[in-house]
């Protein structure tokens, strides 16, 4: 009876925590609606001086302040966390320390390398199959259904891709791939988790799985754009074929090609779902999102933690700037 007692107790306790939690919640979002609300009042009224700063306080004011709190703001503390020791408060300065062992930890350059191998080999492969496949249905009689199924992957959730892949390649006698190669007279197939490098490029195929059909219906559509008295004027000239489509084809495109293989690179480079689905990071698959994970939340080393998500950060800034110097310029050619 005492332990039902303290259960219920403990249950009672957590429900009123929770209660507790959500009713801050709601009173901080009917708070800032509330003030949204006020703006919009005052904005409404103003006439005269008053009339253009109010406009442009309420079109970009909600932003800024979300912008604030849900990026600038947790990316300073982010930095200024990566400076100092493990503890969450008050932890000692330790300069560039953390950024130092990145470097130079051999666990960690193995985890470098595996995130680099990553933002090579899956972007490329991906962005290439999407053209490919793109460029083949296009030529296809029922060519949306083609490319329904091959997109269909991109409505799954890496978490969800992850799991679906590790049942194929499980041991014998549950693993798909194992049964696959058997049956082809492949006696004694490894464990394909366990054998290491082969374990990172099976994992990358889950992500090209998942990718490939982004590429597809993206470079789809812009292979449709190019004008057709262009291609028109290249038969003429003689480019058929492959010399059309290196020629003419892919030159017309390569904005949008570019912009699919840094989206594609983004992607990859916060890659942490497929890794902790299928292996945890184990057998030599870490990669710099899942170890940021690691390292925060479960050997509570928040610096060592701060520091890879910092560094994950600069690597993605380029491309993210990149990616949208090229769609500005996309747009000005249109």
């Amino acid at each position: 009876m005492s332990v039902l007692a303290s259960s219920g107790i403990v249950t009672a306790s957590t429900f009123s925590d929770s209660a507790s939690k959500l009713g801050n919640v709601i009173e901080v979002v009917a708070v800032f609606f509330a003030v949204i609300l006020i703006i919009f009042f005052a904005a409404g009224r103003a006439t005269g001086r008053l009339q253009r700063p109010l406009a442009i306080l309420v079109f970009l004011g909600p932003a800024i302040v979300l912008l604030l709190i849900g990026l600038v703001i947790p990316a300073i503390r982010t930095f200024y966390l990566s400076l100092h020791g493990a503890d969450l408060v008050g932890a000692k300065y330790v300069g560039l320390k953390n950024y130092t062992w990145a470097f130079t930890n051999p666990t960690e350059q193995q985890v470098l390398l595996n995130t680099l191998l990553w933002l090579i080999v899956a972007p490329v492969v991906s962005t290439a199959l999407g053209l490919l496949i793109a460029v083949g249905v296009d030529r296809m009689k029922r060519q949306n259904l083609v490319k329904s199924l091959i997109f269909m992957p991109m409505a799954i959730s890496f978490v969800g891709a992850g799991i679906i892949w590790k049942y194929v390649y499980d041991k014998a006698p549950d693993g798909l791939l194992t049964a696959i190669v058997t049956a082809l007279g492949w006696k004694h197939p490894p464990l394909w988790i366990l054998s290491h490098p082969l374990n990172n490029f099976l994992l990358m195929v889950i992500m090209i799985w998942i990718q490939t059909g982004f590429a597809m219906v993206v470079l789809s559509a812009a292979i449709k754009a190019v004008p057709d008295d262009i291609i028109e004027a290249a038969r003429v000239d003689g480019a058929h074929g492959s010399r059309l489509f290196f020629s003419v084809q892919i030159p017309m495109i390569r904005s949008t090609l570019i912009v699919v293989l840094t989206t594609v690179m983004i992607a990859t480079l916060k890659i942490f779902d497929i890794i902790k689905a299928v292996t945890g990071g184990n057998f030599g698959t870490n990669v710099l999102a899942n170890d940021m994970w690691n390292q925060t939340f479960v050997q509570f080393n928040v610096g060592r933690g701060s520091a890879l998500a910092v560094i994950i950060f600069v690597a993605v800034a380029p491309l993210l700037a990149y990616n949208i110097v090229q769609l500005r310029k996309e747009r000005a050619t249109r």
